[in-house]
Order: C-alpha cells, then structure tokens, then sequence
C-alpha cells in the first residue's frame, strides 16, 4: 500500500467493478472489486483527503523488483510464519 490525494487517483479501467465497503463508523471507505474481491484503495478516517491504494493494481509495476517491501499474498499473513 502507498499513499496520496485523491485527486491523483486515476482508474484505468474495471471502475464499474469496484464497490466501497464501510465498517462500523462509516467514515473510512474501503473500496474493492467486485468481481475477484481485492483491495484496490481506501479513503482514511484520520486524514480524509488522503487515501491508501494496493500498489500490486499499477500497471507495469512489479512488487518483486522493489527492494525493503513486504509482500502479502492474500494467504498467508506473515504473523503466522
């Protein structure tokens, strides 16, 4: 995950597919595909012009050639290595 505003937030493509999922507060949004279920970026309660993406959704990016980054899998959460 990284960060920026929301105006530098630009879905290519599948925005159809995305849906925004609140928890108990309703103050953070979530937003995720419907289609396949990841995460593709939240907008934050503690800073609401701030949001969080999943950086593994950018086009040409592969997490696997950047060093000092840690990389979920979606299976196995690494407090249970």
């Amino acid at each position: 995950m990284a960060a920026t505003k929301f105006a530098d937030i630009k879905i290519l493509k599948g925005e159809e597919l995305i849906e925004k999922y609140q928890f108990y507060t309703h103050k953070a949004e979530h937003y995720f595909c419907k289609k396949c279920g990841i995460y593709t970026h939240h907008r934050r309660r503690s800073n609401p012009d701030e949001y969080g993406y999943n950086v593994a959704n950018l086009e040409d990016v592969n997490l696997f050639l950047i060093d000092d980054i840690m990389i979920f899998d979606g299976l196995n959460h690494p407090n249970d290595q």
